[in-house]
């Protein structure tokens, strides 16, 4: 059952809250968040909270920067590392332009507007991410350096893996938060780690990511450690990817159970995420940094599908009942959450009204170069995603215009200071490893 405004304002009342977090993301997946006082909680409902948008990176002119938040109360939680007496809430907002009407950078609404359509397609969409991350060590003044905290590699245990008590704290943080860890484990680049949780609806995952997002960062930090969701924050050790997997019903029935037949929604549907991969990189990918990930480590390169092949843009991982599903490979943690998941739908939705016939699969190891031959690759740099983009009637039609151009704008500049850095190393330290 959803909770309602009142459900929330009884809680309050009840558990000694006393501030709550209104949290929300700019259109680039960067967490923001204004605190207000639990007593203001019921005019927050009533009224929203304004707040100065053109501040926000992507959302709006100075001469016309009034944005309204407006918190989602079945998003509630009480976050588990602030002190237990004057409790600290908090829910993720939509935003609205002061006169009520939609704003066109609410990133969250526009995924909603996805699932609505997948809804009136009679089809209901459930979202998993598997999210990788990496622990570094701080200096004395508790800024973070280089160091990966251990030398573990792939389900190492202790004493290599020196996380295995930093993932305990995460999973029970995650549990308090209202997400169900299923399991974790130390990933293949040293200090490299997983944490992977249920699936849900698709709304519910990315705010689900975001949470474990920021759960991540504060737990590492509450130990003296560094979390970074950069996508490939050491040159020489395993990127840290993003991996979507989806699962679609009709009448109840998961539509990837059993043989896909390339005619079938299931086969549109991959076909569509196919079809667009290349114009999707830009949100999935939208760091100059992402793109050190491609083509090594299980990160794809070419846009294929298979079964089962972690060497493939798209696959269908052996599983059964509730768990088929199929996965994208490609995106990282730096993307926003809402666009990612939303585009992904969105294009495999597009697969399905356009009955788009999905291509045989690549059973090869894409790893290996000879194996590549007459495939279609990944854009090999953030410029040329945002061109793809940037010309993409798929992408035209599925963004706001104004978010779109604000987007490609922003991120030409980050490709313009990444090009002209005397150091790109230094600059990816500065503008992507501290931030992400």
């Amino acid at each position: 059952m959803k909770r309602t405004a009142q459900d929330i304002l009884n809680y309050v009342e009840d558990n000694d809250v006393k501030f709550v977090r209104l949290t929300f993301c700019d259109i680039f997946g960067n967490q923001k968040n204004i605190s207000v006082f639990a007593s203001e909680l019921p005019y927050a409902f009533e009224q929203g909270v304004c707040f100065d948008g053109s501040s926000i990176a992507g959302f709006m002119n100075t001469e016309e920067s009034d944005l309204v938040l407006w918190p989602d109360p079945d998003t509630m939680s009480i976050l588990p590392w602030r002190p237990t007496e004057g409790r600290v809430m908090r829910m993720y907002c939509d935003i609205t332009l002061p006169d009520g009407k939609p704003f066109e950078g609410n990133c969250r609404g526009y995924l909603q507007s996805v699932v609505d359509r997948a809804k009136e397609m009679g089809l209901v969409c459930d979202v998993g991410c598997e999210c990788e991350f990496y622990l570094f060590e701080t200096d004395d003044l508790g800024n973070p350096t280089h160091i990966p905290m251990d030398r573990g590699g792939y389900f190492d245990i202790a004493p290599l893996d020196k996380a295995e008590n930093i993932r305990r704290e995460i999973c029970f943080a995650m549990e308090d938060l209202g997400l169900r860890p299923q399991h974790s484990h130390h990933e293949s680049g040293y200090g490299q780690n997983e944490v992977d949780f249920m699936y849900a609806t698709a709304l519910q995952s990315a705010d689900n990511l975001n949470t474990f997002k920021s759960t991540v960062k504060a737990i590492a930090n509450r130990n003296g450690l560094f979390a970074s969701f950069m996508p490939k924050p050491l040159p020489d050790q395993a990127g840290s990817g993003l991996h979507v997997n989806i699962s679609i019903h009709r009448d109840g029935r998961n539509l990837f159970e059993g043989d896909i037949d390339p005619n079938s929604e299931a086969g549109h549907f991959i076909a569509g995420i196919l079809a667009h991969a290349r114009e999707l990189t830009a949100f999935c990918n939208p760091v100059p940094n992402s793109y050190n990930r491609f083509g090594s480590c299980e990160a794809p390169q070419y846009v294929s599908w298979s079964r089962q092949n972690r060497s493939q843009l798209v696959r269908l991982p052996s599983a059964k009942g509730q768990f088929c599903r199929v996965e994208l490979r490609s995106p990282d943690p730096s993307g926003n959450p809402y666009l990612v998941i939303g585009l992904i739908l969105a294009a495999g939705l597009d697969g399905i009204k356009k009955e788009m016939v999905l291509p045989a699969p690549v059973n090869r190891n894409l790893f290996h170069h000879s194996a590549t031959e007459g495939l279609e690759s990944l854009p090999r740099t953030l410029r040329e995603a945002i061109t793809v983009a940037a010309s993409s009637d798929f992408i035209a039609a599925e963004l706001p215009i104004a978010l779109a151009n604000k987007y490609f704008e922003y991120q030409t500049q980050l490709c313009h200071a990444f090009e002209c850095a005397s150091d790109p190393a230094a600059w990816e330290r500065e503008h992507c490893f501290r931030i992400i």
